[in-house]
């Protein structure tokens, strides 16, 4: 193990990982039986880049998801119960049933949001960052989005304000290798999206996004850089999303061979190996997996026991009040 991670930081990179997995492998299920409304896009197998780059944050910095974002506010503190909730479309949910899988938030921990608009946070993000250093805090603010988004004109102009403004923004590219069903190699001449940082004169790191030690290295570079006014940084992180782009995506767009390949790749085992050779008991590793187990047993049973949101509330929430007569 790196000895710049420590056992204690080591075993919450795996619980982290493990509380991800399980949550999404539960509501992939749960999905499939009918108890989740709408559409469902889980995260199965990117566990790695939210774990290690939420680590390397305060719980007062600040982060913004995409459709694919469970295991983003999972990594920043977000629990299991609340979120189940949200997702079943119940009133105890983080945003009381309003939000669903793909607009779930929790500003309290720092989450502004899930957002089902490709590339959106990444401009968002920078509003933070701006509060941020306006305020003279040194709070960072960070952005994770796909490689497909890393192709939207927003992309672009967010990563020229924050070099321009020198913003203490992160943007955390989990490249996946496809844009929906569309492989890299059609949507991108270039091989890596991190060189796209040399227009902007910012530095930018490639990373395994796999091995969740090397996306907290990376991560922890990146805030500190972004901390004491360094501006912003561009991470891409190489993963791949074992399920496919929704729930119910018949996948002709890739091989079994190739899922195969990556699922001996996955990022949960290799960090569990990464443990035990640092002489970590599997004791200890089996007992998070049978806690995280019965916490989301204990989320499951309060989401179906949780009520509806009162159809009264529908205009509630929200920042301008809709006129009477609507």
């Amino acid at each position: 193990m790196d000895e710049k991670i420590p056992k204690e930081l080591a075993l919450q990179l795996y619980e982290t990982m493990q509380r991800i997995r399980s949550f999404e492998m539960a509501v992939v299920e749960l999905f499939a039986r009918g108890k989740i409304p709408g559409f469902l896009h889980t995260y199965v197998g990117e566990e790695a880049v939210a774990a290690g780059v939420c680590a390397a944050l305060r719980p007062d910095d600040k982060i913004i998801s995409t459709h694919r974002g469970h295991g983003h506010l999972i990594a920043k503190g977000g629990r299991l119960d609340l979120m189940m909730a949200e997702l079943f479309g119940k009133r105890t949910g983080y945003c009381k049933g309003k939000g669903g899988s793909m607009h779930i938030a929790e500003p309290d921990l720092g989450m502004l949001g899930a957002n089902a608009i490709v590339g959106a946070g990444i401009a968002i993000i920078n509003g933070a960052a701006l509060t941020a250093q306006y305020l003279g805090t040194d709070q960072v603010a960070v952005a994770f989005f796909g490689d497909g988004a890393s192709n939207t004109g927003v992309f672009h102009e967010a990563l020229n304000m924050a070099s321009v403004w020198n913003l203490p923004s992160i943007f955390v590219c989990e490249n996946n290798g496809y844009a929906e069903s569309t492989p890299k190699h059609q949507h991108q001449k270039i091989k890596d999206v991190a060189v796209r940082a040399v227009a902007y004169d910012m530095p930018s790191i490639i990373v395994d996004g796999n091995d969740v030690g090397a996306v907290y290295r990376a991560a922890q570079e990146a805030v500190a850089r972004a901390r004491v006014g360094g501006g912003p940084t561009l991470i891409e992180a190489k993963t791949y999303r074992l399920r496919g782009h929704y729930e119910g995506d018949p996948q002709m767009y890739r091989t079994r061979e190739e899922i195969e390949s990556w699922e001996k790749k996955c990022p949960l085992e290799r960090w569990r190996k990464v443990l035990l050779a640092a002489d970590v008991p599997a004791e200890g590793i089996e007992e998070i997996d049978r806690r995280i187990e019965q916490e989301l047993k204990e989320a499951v049973a309060f989401a179906e026991e949780s009520p509806l949101p009162d159809p009264a509330e529908a205009r509630s929430d929200i920042f301008t009040p809709l006129p009477a007569e609507m």
